[in-house]
Formats: C-alpha cells, sequence, structure tokens
C-alpha cells in the first residue's frame, strides 16, 4: 500500500482511482466494521486490501470477519496480517511480503 494514504477515505480514493468502485452500501459497511471492531485506519486499509485479493470482489461479510480475527489476534501491521491470512489459507502464499 502506497505511504502517503493514512485514511480510510484517501485509500477509498485510491482504489477508485484505480478502477474499484464501491456502491454506498459497501462504503457503510466499510465504517460499520471499523466502528464494530474499534479498529484503526490502517487495519480497515489492510483488512480492505485482503478481502479485495481473496475474495476478487468486496465482501462486506468477509471483510468484517477479518477485522474481528485481527482484533481477537491483536494484528496490527500488513506484514502480520497476510502472514496471518496465508496461514488461515485466506491468502496464496507469496514469495515477498512488503512491509508497511
Amino acid at each position: 500500500m502506497l505511504k502517503f494514504i493514512q485514511t480510510v477515505e484517501e485509500y477509498l480514493l485510491y482504489l477508485k482511482w484505480k478502477g474499484f468502485h464501491f456502491h454506498e452500501d459497501a462504503i457503510g459497511f466499510i465504517y460499520f466494521g471499523k466502528h464494530y471492531t474499534n479498529a484503526s485506519d490502517k487495519l480497515v486499509n489492510i483488512a480492505i486490501e485482503l478481502t479485495l485479493k481473496a475474495q476478487k470482489r468486496f465482501d462486506g461479510s468477509f471483510y468484517v470477519s477479518l477485522l474481528e480475527l485481527f482484533a481477537e489476534n491483536k494484528i496490527h501491521n500488513r506484514q502480520a496480517a497476510i502472514l496471518f491470512a496465508q496461514n488461515k489459507g485466506l491468502l496464496q502464499v507469496q514469495s515477498k511480503v512488503r512491509n508497511n
């Protein structure tokens, strides 16, 4: 993820620029999950990214479940989130994990 992106809103604008368009209900779900799990913007952005990679589209229930798993397992950064998702079989193993 790009370092200049800090907030969920900035990340959603970045994804829109890249061609991912979210309907109003999906955006509502994103903010619902953020507040429901008390997740940071950074963790929400990671969960959105991994949801899109794992599901090839935005799946609100998958996203919220992922945020809940991150909270339960004290996941706070991108590298830990990717390794966790890979270990749970949610993502295919990639040869290199970027730090963020």
